[in-house]
């Protein structure tokens, strides 16, 4: 395996070498939890769940922690504004997320950690920048120097002169740049004890604190969205690497989804929450669709573009399906050379749908044909191969509604074999008109009929440019 990623701090394709043989280290930023997820926030825990299972598949140990930050500005303001507790209103949506997370078939973290539940590591980490000399206490208020650390904006690129933290100004900070870490308590507002008095953590001080306490001083990667570069992950590998440690050794940026060119996002209005979404494609279908384009790309939404998807991700299905109602159950095979050479570029999951779309291709070419054996090997490399994405339909997680689809699939089978069969009698007693009348209604109900030597298949039509997904 030979993997190359696009790392943000080198702007440049790396080859993947692990701080430890064998084994991997990833922390990704996790919610926010002020809110119901939309589609836009899960588009990381898809994409980057791709990263885990491609490392798992060759046998990796994998280290995966995804932070929850439960105390921040707006869960504060938006618990206030509906008079409910904010830890109530922190864990009520720290659950939805988790539910759209485990109903888009994205593996659990190996580890969850909350902000709050880490005040002890932020301490220990401001108490070292303020003896090192890249912090101080002011007010109450603990910021970050960033006049001290030479490299900062290494990250982003940002140049020194031009960086506005989005702050406002405050008593006792020296230089409008300065960053928070540390936020002195106000009235009604949660707080935790420092030696610099009560208050609460600065966002960008509690993922370095946690990637610290559960990955180590250095790791591997830190993933997380495009909008995340500047100021937060910017701000935190200044702060890690200041505080004497090496930090993430690669960063790694999703694309955003957008809607008439705009990043999703609630202030503008347009966020489609993924239960709403749920309604109208399912699970595996909105997974496949968040995680078919590329990972660094900007992902374009549309009722359209959803649908098209559904419908590629369905043609691969109903091959599964197809070939184990005739030729039995399917063992996972092992993915194809060009599968791999896709994800192991960058992960191009473009190029490894493209392969695996040619792969069904020719696996219906087998069915047709009759030559279940060869079928039945090329259904068990597209299992594999879309297992590594997370959407193989017969995988347990799946597995329900996959029965339910092969009911259907069944049960409507029944109804076109009759037409078939009524078809086959007018083609032996040359009605060819009425044949054809039979063949026009089975195409406008979406149903595809191929005349092979063992008699008429059927199937349910698909997008030609599904392969292009």
């Amino acid at each position: 395996m030979t993997l190359r990623l696009f790392d943000t701090e080198t702007r440049a394709l790396r080859d993947f070498v692990p701080l430890a043989p064998g084994h991997a280290s990833i922390y990704l930023c996790g919610a926010t939890v002020q809110g119901e997820p939309h589609i836009g926030h899960v588009r990381s825990g898809v994409a980057f769940d791709v990263l885990r299972r491609w490392l798992l598949a060759h046998d990796y140990d994998v280290a995966f922690i995804r932070n929850v930050t439960d105390i921040d500005d707006k869960i504060l303001n938006k618990a206030a504004d509906a008079g409910r507790p904010w830890w109530e209103w922190a864990a009520t949506y720290e659950r939805a997320f988790d539910w759209a997370y485990d109903r888009l078939g994205v593996l659990p973290p190996s580890a969850e950690p909350r902000a709050t539940g880490h005040v002890t590591q932020m301490v220990e980490m401001m108490q070292r920048l303020i003896d090192a000399g890249h912090a101080y206490a002011a007010a109450g208020d603990v910021y970050f120097d960033v006049r001290s650390y030479q490299q900062y904006g290494a990250l982003s690129g940002h140049k020194l002169d031009d960086v506005h933290q989005g702050e406002s100004a405050a008593e006792g900070k020296r230089d409008p740049r300065d960053f928070t870490l540390w936020k002195a308590e106000k009235p009604g507002e949660p707080s935790w004890p420092t030696p610099w008095g009560r208050g609460r953590p600065g966002w960008h001080l509690e993922c370095s604190a946690m990637a610290e306490a559960y990955l180590g001083a250095e790791f591997d990667i830190h993933c997380g969205g495009l909008d995340l570069v500047f100021p937060h992950h910017e701000n935190e590998l200044a702060q890690s690497r200041a505080a004497g440690d090496g930090f993430a050794r690669y960063w790694l940026h999703n694309g955003w989804v957008t809607m008439g060119g705009e990043k999703m996002s609630k202030s503008l209005g347009n966020v489609l929450s993924v239960p709403n979404v749920l309604k109208k494609v399912r699970p595996q279908e909105l997974r496949y669709y968040l995680g078919g384009a590329h990972y660094r790309s900007m992902l374009e939404y549309s009722d359209h573009a959803l649908e098209v998807a559904a419908e590629s991700y369905r043609g691969l299905e109903a091959f599964i399906l197809k070939t184990r109602e005739r030729a039995g159950e399917i063992p996972v095979g092992k993915w194809t050379e060009g599968f791999a050479a896709a994800l192991d570029d960058d992960l191009a999951v473009p190029k490894a749908l493209a392969e695996i779309h040619g792969s069904k291709t020719e696996g219906n070419k087998a069915l047709d044909a009759g030559d279940l054996t060869a079928a039945l090997e090329i259904a068990g490399q597209v299992r594999a191969m879309m297992g590594i994405l997370g959407v193989d339909p017969l995988d347990p997680h799946w597995a329900a509604d996959a029965d339910d689809g092969s009911a259907a699939h069944a049960a409507l089978d029944v109804l076109v074999r009759a037409n078939l069969d009524a078809r086959q009698k007018a083609k032996t007693d040359k009605d060819w008109a009425a044949a054809d009348e039979i063949r026009d209604r089975l195409a406008a109900a979406g149903v595809e009929v191929t005349d092979t030597p063992n008699g008429p298949e059927w199937s349910l039509k698909t997008n030609h440019n599904e392969a292009g997904l």
